[in-house]
């Protein structure tokens, strides 16, 4: 293959996901391989595959949806419908359909993703499945000051270290303690940024259980010691894709993906806790709510819930900016009921958001989404920091 007929098979071939390798045979033979595997998917004959030279001598094996299967179920890069035009149903084995979603997601994917081999992909999507069954059976108690853990597995270390785990307590074990509480019977108080990183932690513990014990107990000392929070979270765990110059489609996410919608209302964005909201995407259309685990959320709900938050926000007795949660639940109401008002909220909403700092005519869609950074035995991303 000549060097442009290359770069227009490639062309061709934009987005899904690059495994990289050191010769031609290798690639041939990781086809083979991703072809079986693709077989308890169901997706063997959906799958179309490019192996290319790249300039530093490897070899990429490049592998995307084939054209008519991606127009059939997720034309446009939509995926929130996935589920539906995969057959899934509501007895569809949910570990199954998740793993299904995901494998399809990467592979209709309009970003390039990149893996060192086809151990670090499964791994990778095996994450992804764990933070979303997890976001699944997630339920908390919203505060956006306060934090409460379950003392059994945490201690308060003050405010630079934050909640460290008990000594000799298992992380995931803690995890899903202050997560989940089928396994404790209470709620825990959590920001939603907070609530996310908690979530993403688990899906990778659990994912390390089996693919690198060794990680695990590093990420369990860490723990014992220092949280990992906030900026320091997202640089030490996760990737970003996407841009402000080359935003993802507005309906495209892989489920594990975590994103933020923002608050397009200057005035209420001000209020502590809603200049937006994290959220992980579970799959099947949903998005997650930690709040109201039994309704989550779906695009055009947290649309609409976000518009309305410019109608709870109200200044209290001491001056300070508040929300009044019951006002934004009787308006978000109040326009689902009126088919006219909320194709108005939502023609409104469903438009990548501003820049920050702006706030004109942009909607509540983030350009970018993050997801976790490998953790494969094989080949591991993620680097621990020291405290």
């Amino acid at each position: 293959m000549n060097s442009s007929t290359a770069w227009l098979a490639l062309k061709s071939l934009e987005g899904g996901f690059q495994l990289t390798t050191l010769q031609a045979a290798d690639a041939d033979r990781l086809a083979s391989e991703l072809t079986t595997l693709l077989d308890a998917w169901a997706l063997a004959s959906a799958v179309q595959t490019l192996t290319l030279p790249l300039p530093s001598g490897q070899i990429a094996l490049v592998c995307t949806l084939r054209p008519d299967f991606r127009a059939q179920c997720m034309p446009g890069h939509d995926t929130l419908a996935l589920h539906e035009t995969l057959g899934h149903t509501p007895q569809t084995d949910e570990v199954w359909a998740v793993e299904r979603e995901i494998w399809v997601a990467l592979l209709g994917s309009p970003h390039r993703f990149q893996f060192a081999s086809l151990n670090s992909l499964t791994s990778h999507i095996r994450v992804r499945r764990n933070m979303a069954l997890d976001a699944r059976k997630t339920a908390l108690a919203f505060k956006t000051e306060a934090a409460e853990r379950p003392q059994a597995f945490w201690r308060d270390g003050g405010e630079e270290p934050g909640f460290i785990l008990q000594p000799g307590r298992c992380l995931v074990d803690a995890l899903t303690a202050a997560t989940q509480p089928d396994a404790t019977g209470k709620l825990y108080d959590f920001s939603c940024y907070r609530a996310t990183e908690y979530v993403i932690l688990l899906g990778i513990a659990q994912e390390l259980q089996t693919e690198n014990p060794e990680l695990l107990a590093q990420l369990q000392s860490l723990n014992e010691i220092h949280a990992v929070r906030s900026g320091q979270f997202h640089e030490v765990y996760l990737i970003e894709y996407g841009s402000m110059e080359s935003p993802l489609p507005a309906r495209f996410y892989v489920p594990g993906d975590r994103l933020w919608f923002r608050n397009p209302d200057e005035r209420s964005s001000d209020v502590t806790g809603y200049e937006g909201s994290w959220v992980l995407y579970m799959g099947g259309g949903l998005f997650s709510n930690f709040w109201k685990r039994d309704t989550p959320f779906t695009l055009e709900s947290k649309a609409i819930e976000i518009f309305h938050w410019k109608d709870g926000a109200y200044t209290d007795a001491q001056g300070v900016l508040q929300m009044d949660e019951s006002v934004v639940e009787a308006r978000v109401a109040q326009t689902e009921a009126d088919p006219s008002a909320r194709a108005r909220v939502l023609e409104r909403m469903l438009r990548m958001r501003d820049p920050k700092g702006v706030y004109a005519e942009g909607g509540c869609i983030d350009t970018t989404r993050e997801y976790p950074k490998s953790v494969s035995r094989e080949h591991c991303e993620l680097v621990l920091p020291s405290f």
